[in-house]
């Protein structure tokens, strides 16, 4: 729990804001639960509008080096002004949406280190005043969770997580950053490439999945890397082999980049995939799409509002002038739903 009192302007004695997350982990695309407590100050105070801001820490390339910076993923208007009396405690429930694409904090329950965070933020008589920082935890999806165990199962080692400003080429991408998942590779992959990374791109009908690869020396030279795309439904978390899945999926990646002797597959039902048909051994059918660039492959938005909109719920608007599109939270009938707690909101002397 964060406790803030909210600094001048408002002024010595104004108004106090206190922000709770529920202890369970939220997902992409779910729902973001909370409550807001304040507290009146020593008077009556007019509170406009209470917004909650989705955060993020954002690291610059690896090969470019320097600090993280801090990105709105998301911006969430509470419904509702009203005033708050002297000294008055009063309790605000709210329910709002994450984005589909917001990075994942944790993995089978460990901690990444990726920091996302709330922030709210309250506006009195004109003036902005913003709380802190309060963690937020968000666990994979089925299928996000579905495909890194399956690597796992082949070999694929997890390596690092971290989050980047840019957007991918032929993608659906709405937000102006993406997760990095680096996986060492399977020993049998070892000599043709350095890094598995895998990036995901969820939205309401499933999740887009982003290979990439590379290795010193010339796999990928000049610079060029290889990015696989594939489209895969919330509903195939359940019903696909993931392991036959993740290794089609990366050795169609290798081999369509000229490495055409690779290993056999192996691991866990290995000899299985290869002699029985159906789900039990068919190859997935290939739903891939390739694309070559230079360096990371990834155009650089053209400022920090660039893209479409992110918004905690779907929209289909585009922001106002002058509020920048990558918070745009869209009309007032799509904002997050907030009530007061039961038995909350009287004043107290």
């Amino acid at each position: 729990m964060v406790f803030t009192k909210v600094p001048a302007p408002l002024g010595r004695g104004g108004p106090s804001l206190d922000t709770t997350l529920m202890p369970r982990a939220a997902l992409p695309g779910g729902s973001l639960t909370g409550q807001l407590q304040l507290l009146g100050g020593d008077a009556d105070c007019d509170i406009d509008r209470l917004t909650l801001e989705l955060v993020a820490q954002v690291g610059a390339a690896p090969e470019a080096g320097g600090p993280a910076s801090e990105a709105v993923c998301a911006r969430f208007t509470l419904p509702g002004s009203f005033r708050l009396g002297r000294r008055e405690q009063r309790s605000l429930l709210f329910d709002v949406r994450l984005p589909w694409e917001a990075p994942v904090t944790e993995l089978s329950g460990a901690a990444l280190d990726v920091t996302l965070d709330v922030r709210a933020e309250l506006t009195a008589t004109g003036t902005r005043d913003r709380s802190d920082l309060v963690p937020l935890r968000v666990a994979p999806l089925p299928v996000q969770d579905s495909l890194l165990a399956a690597l796992d199962r082949l070999g694929f080692g997890f390596r690092s997580a971290g989050l980047e400003h840019g957007l991918i080429p032929g993608t659906s991408q709405r937000l102006p950053l993406y997760q990095v998942i680096g996986l060492a590779p399977a020993p049998r992959y070892a000599a043709v490439m350095r890094e598995l990374q895998v990036t995901f791109l969820a939205n309401p009908g499933g999740v887009e999945v982003i290979l990439e690869a590379d290795k010193p020396g010339g796999l990928f030279a000049h610079g060029h890397e290889l990015l696989n795309r594939h489209l895969v439904s919330h509903g195939d978390a359940d019903r696909r082999d993931w392991d036959a899945t993740a290794e089609v999926w990366v050795r169609q990646m290798v081999a369509s980049h000229g490495h055409h002797s690779l290993p056999a597959p192996s691991g866990p039902g290995a000899a299985r995939r290869r002699a029985r048909p159906g789900r039990q051994g068919a190859e997935p059918a290939p739903s891939t799409t390739t694309a070559t660039g230079h360096g990371p492959g990834l155009v650089p938005p053209a400022d920090e509002g660039a893209g479409d909109p992110a918004r905690g719920v779907a929209s289909g608007k585009q922001a106002p002038a002058g509020e920048s599109a990558a918070a745009y939270d869209g009309s007032p009938a799509e904002r997050g739903a907030v009530t007061a707690a039961p038995g909350e909101g009287a004043g107290q002397a």
